[in-house]
């Protein structure tokens, strides 16, 4: 039989309860109070923390305090990209975060889904996760929130204040609640 956490992340139904969960939970929590808690200045022990946090972090990137999440391990982030203030990415299931992207404060990424027509198993607290993926060179404005199950294309703006709830394409402006397309962005320079 799965385990809870194993049954989380194929994106079956598990119990959020569950002390193997709540244990990694906590021992998130300790490291992000450690991280939280860094000085302005204390660059160096902030990478380290992320490196213990994360399940990956490139070169060149960092996240700004307050940062949340629930799990850390299920957060991969590429090269020179940049997470400013407030970041809350709840990370049930993997988060995948590529190069050289930028993104605004108070930005949420959620992964957890919970039951909308078995009131019991809400109440028992059951839920679900569906993985996030962000693209290369992508723009949040500050605010945007990202729905579980959704990848954002590489080169995408999405405005301020958003609610991305489906898949975005390569190489478009979108914005609005829920996120549509505005405009198509030019295609990447060729070299």
């Amino acid at each position: 039989m799965p385990t809870n956490r194993e049954l989380m992340l194929a994106g079956e139904p598990y119990a959020d309860s569950d002390p193997e969960l709540v244990g990694m939970r906590k021992a998130c929590q300790r490291l992000l109070d450690r991280f939280n808690a860094t000085a302005a200045d204390d660059d160096h022990h902030r990478a380290a923390i992320l490196r213990e946090l994360l399940g990956d972090i490139g070169g060149d990137s960092w996240i700004m305090p307050r940062f949340q999440c629930d799990y850390g391990t299920h957060i991969t982030i590429g090269t020179n990209s940049f997470l400013n203030y407030d970041a809350i990415l709840l990370d049930c299931a993997p988060i995948s975060i590529g190069d050289d992207c930028s993104i605004g404060p108070r930005v949420q990424l959620l992964t957890a889904l919970h039951p909308m027509d078995d009131h019991r198993a809400r109440r028992a607290r059951w839920e679900s996760a569906a993985p996030i993926v962000i693209g290369d060179n992508v723009w949040f404005g500050g605010g945007v929130i990202v729905c579980p199950g959704v990848t954002v294309g590489r080169n995408t703006v999405v405005g301020a204040g958003s609610v991305v709830t489906r898949d975005l394409p390569d190489h478009v402006f979108a914005a609005g609640n829920p996120a549509r397309v505005i405009r198509t962005l030019p295609a990447e320079p060729t070299r």
